[in-house]
């Protein structure tokens, strides 16, 4: 070994100063680190060494890191291009369905991360949806841009319901038992007299103000009476951080009755959903909703139940079966109870489903909830970004936003003296009971998934009053986001650290996070990012 290094060292020496000459003659010959190849030219009909071939493979070292991910992407993403054009031909162009869902979706995505950068000292980060939202608002009423960015009312129809199915697999799952089963008198209260309360008081004032007929009043009412978790949650994590209200339990309070708040809305916009679109007598109608209401409990008992057992746990991939049945089931009966003229049969039994087989996998449904939530972060850009663009600035009817920003106003202020009331004799002191009533005011994400079901519905029947209810309902769903939303987060991350008493991380750890009155091993949170 060490004889052949001596023998082409000599080479080397022998060879340079040939090298050398030529390059002069050339004027081409360099020295430093930029010239490390030129070592293995050869004489004219020679074979390079086996020394010289390795600094060759050297310099012709394929890239890595940065460059090599970029190539790698761009050639996925025109490959991609390539097949989808091949099949669908003209949908891939401007003004065609799957260019515009891609224009729209990378929209709303970075719509998202721009108000996602939007950090203020010492309050919680403003909800991504909100720029989603208005990525879509601009995509549509922008002039010239909304020619060329056209998604028909079919396909943005089908991916909203896909997006409504995820989101109510994700509110299944994210149903915790253990807090069902110990949750006490006032967090039922908080769960249930709110939301009941504002839904009616808005149906009241939508049915005088805005002249909607009374199903339709609910309709909306339901839609509105919804907190968001997707703010909610995150606050209040925040603030359990940092050790505010968490020796009352406060933010464990709120976050485990967000989800039962959006359970019961959602079930009762279904219901009147189910109502509203029935024919025969009110009789009937009512009889109907009800059907729907037990029919969609019952299927969902069953398919539930189902999944406990299948796939069974000794199937390889288990987790990837469970979350394909689980999603394809929750799809399915969301488009099949339409198909079967029972709609609002769909979304009750794809949350009842959901968590029947949460119960029977127990603590191996985090994996399954992890996969449902990678698609929620891929339809929550789409969706939000669809409800932007189903409003059009130009055709709204100033009396329509003016009557509705009142109606969310009225409903929110009977919704914080309902809160105020339920909270009245749990042990909370004033500044507390002043936090929860504001926490409970934000409205974003269950908004969005259900608010423009109606108008979808609505759109099928071919009826154009009912159309413009649809709409009307959609109009001021989407007022509610984006008043509600971004004053929600603000307020609880400003009112927090004064309305709250906060506790050393010693107290914090040593401090068990339950309900007034429960013991020592209370509630845990029910943490649904919807």
């Amino acid at each position: 070994m060490e004889t052949d290094s001596r023998r082409y060292s000599r080479m080397e020496e022998d060879l340079k100063p040939h090298f050398e000459a030529v390059g002069r003659a050339k004027g081409e010959y360099t020295t430093g680190a930029e010239t490390q190849c030129d070592d293995i030219i050869t004489v004219e009909g020679s074979k390079p060494t086996s020394f010289q071939s390795s600094r060759l493979k050297h310099c012709l070292k394929a890239p890595s890191g940065l460059v090599a991910y970029l190539i790698t992407t761009v050639v996925i993403a025109a490959l991609l291009f390539g097949v989808v054009w091949s099949i669908t031909g003209k949908e891939c162009y401007p003004g065609g369905n799957l260019f515009s869902i891609i224009i729209l979706f990378l929209s709303a995505v970075c719509g998202g991360k721009l108000v996602g950068l939007i950090q203020l000292p010492r309050l919680p980060p403003f909800p991504p949806l909100l720029g989603m939202l208005t990525a879509g608002l601009l995509l549509r009423n922008v002039p010239y841009v909304t020619d060329v960015v056209h998604i028909e009312q079919a396909w943005s129809a089908s991916l909203r319901n896909i997006a409504l199915a995820i989101i109510l697999t994700r509110a299944g799952l994210g149903l915790d038992p253990t807090a069902l089963s110990r949750l006490k008198a006032v967090c039922l209260r908080v769960a249930v007299g709110p939301c009941t309360v504002e839904a009616s008081t808005v149906a009241v004032m939508s049915h005088f103000l805005m002249g909607l007929p009374w199903i339709w009043a609910f309709i909306l009412g339901f839609v509105l009476s919804a907190v968001s978790p997707a703010v909610v949650v995150p606050s209040m994590l925040l603030l359990q951080k940092d050790g505010y209200g968490v020796e009352k339990g406060i933010p464990t309070l709120l976050m485990a009755a967000g989800s039962f708040d959006d359970i019961l809305a959602i079930t009762g916009f279904t219901t009147c959903l189910g109502v509203a679109f029935a024919s025969g007598s009110s009789l009937y109608n009512l009889g109907r909703g009800i059907l729907e209401v037990g029919g969609g409990t019952i299927i969902g008992i069953i398919i539930g139940v189902f999944l406990r057992f299948f796939p069974s746990r000794d199937q390889e991939d288990v987790v990837l079966r469970r979350s394909a049945m689980l999603l394809g089931l929750a799809v399915f009966a969301v488009f099949g109870s339409r198909v079967a003229g029972f709609p609002g049969a769909g979304g009750l039994c794809t949350l009842v489903m959901a968590f029947l087989a949460s119960l029977g996998w127990g603590t191996e449904k985090a994996p399954v909830a992890a996969v449902v939530g990678r698609f929620w972060d891929f339809f929550q850009p789409l969706l939000f970004g669809l409800i932007g663009a189903e409003i059009t600035i130009s055709t709204l009817n100033p009396n329509t936003v003016g009557l509705g920003l009142a109606c969310i106003t009225i409903g929110l202020v009977v919704r914080v003296l309902i809160t105020l009331s339920v909270v009245l004799f749990a042990g909370f002191n004033l500044k507390e009971k002043l936090f929860i009533a504001l926490a409970w005011v934000p409205k974003a994400t269950v908004q969005a998934a259900i608010g423009s079901t109606a108008l979808d519905m609505a759109r099928v029947s071919g009826d154009e009053v009912l159309v413009k209810y649809g709409l009307d309902v959609l109009t001021v769903a989407v007022l509610a986001i984006l008043t509600t939303a971004p004053i929600g987060a603000l307020g609880i991350g400003l009112a927090g650290p004064k309305l709250l008493k906060r506790h050393t991380q010693s107290t914090v750890v040593n401090t068990p996070h339950t309900l007034p009155g429960t013991v020592s091993e209370g509630v845990e949170p029910s943490e649904s990012k919807m």
